[in-house]
């Protein structure tokens, strides 16, 4: 366990070529769950948590670390499992990490180790089984079945987030102008493709969306392939960077590499968290960075892509 805890820091600072590490953990159940490593800041045994009045959620309380109040999510509780008792609590860990500028500590169970893998070794879950779950990928390994939680839509609906554009950044006339463009928005999470493309449509910008890297490379180099202008079909692309078969990574590299679309507008937009985000958005050529979610920043970027092209 101290090897799992010494190394997650050193990790975060690791970037692949379509590449992720997971930071394998357990809950309730004997199934295993996975946490991109990118996302964590440190793991460590659940102290003595503080109580929040009137918490009817799966929030359990909050914990004072390293100088900050963070809030504690039962993990296990949060997706409609069996929560865990709190006289167990002092005997699990929390996993402290950054999602979407939010700051919290998910209490689990145990803590595996961290497993290396590559992003096409992880597929969405089977459309089968409908919508209505917190899976976002899967992976096998040793013959089971490893899940990874769409942890954005966990949290957004503990915290339900606005999506409406401001004024301020898009009046009548902006709008009127927006409606002549076309964005391609890529992520794997339903809850993240849904908040952009209320968000962008409310702009007036016409909206398609892509589950992941491969999908919206196979699409954009379907569209290329049948002499389709893709530069002028999309005013730009706005991609997640973690996703399963191709990340966004090294969606914006492929772009770049080819020269039909190589000049295509490419915003990373994610709620991983850390400095390498703008030494690799420059490293695989993207155009920009935009941390997740919020509708008047997400607007602003294609706002300003709106007015380069006209003062061009």
């Amino acid at each position: 366990m101290s090897g799992i805890l010494d190394s997650v820091n050193l990790r975060t600072q690791m970037v692949g070529q379509n590449r992720l590490e997971l930071l394998l953990f357990g809950l309730e159940t004997s199934q295993k769950y996975g946490i991109n490593v990118f996302k964590v800041r440190e793991v460590l045994q659940c102290p003595d948590l503080t109580e929040v009045p009137r918490q009817t959620t799966a929030i359990k309380g909050m914990a004072h670390i390293r100088g900050e109040t963070i809030p504690v999510l039962d993990l296990s509780e949060a997706i409609g499992r069996k929560p865990i008792p709190e006289e167990d609590q002092l005997k699990c860990f929390l996993i402290v990490a950054e999602y979407n500028r939010r700051t919290l500590a998910f209490l689990v169970r145990k803590v595996d180790r961290i497993f290396n893998t590559q992003w096409d070794q992880i597929m969405p879950p089977p459309a089968e089984i409908g919508s209505e779950n917190y899976l976002t990928a899967v992976f096998e390994h040793e013959g089971k079945l490893i899940e990874i939680l769409d942890v954005e839509q966990i949290l957004a609906d503990l915290y339900p987030m606005p999506t409406d554009v401001s004024e301020e950044v898009a009046n009548s006339q902006v709008r009127q102008q927006a409606q002549q463009y076309h964005v391609l928005i890529v992520d794997d999470s339903a809850v993240a493709r849904n908040q952009m493309q209320r968000s962008l449509e409310s702009l007036g910008v016409k909206v398609t969306s892509a589950n992941n890297g491969k999908q919206a490379w196979d699409l954009l180099r379907g569209m290329a392939d049948k002499e389709i202008d893709v530069e002028k079909a999309f005013l730009m692309v706005i991609s997640d960077i973690e996703m399963p078969e191709m990340d966004g990574y090294t969606l914006t590299a492929m772009i770049r590499e080819d020269t039909r679309m190589q000049r295509m507008h490419v915003v990373l937009h994610t709620s991983l968290s850390g400095g390498f985000n703008v030494s690799m958005v420059k490293k695989v050529g993207a155009d920009g960075f935009l941390a997740k979610f919020n509708p008047n920043d997400l607007a602003s970027v294609v706002v300003n892509r709106i007015n380069q092209i006209r003062e061009a």
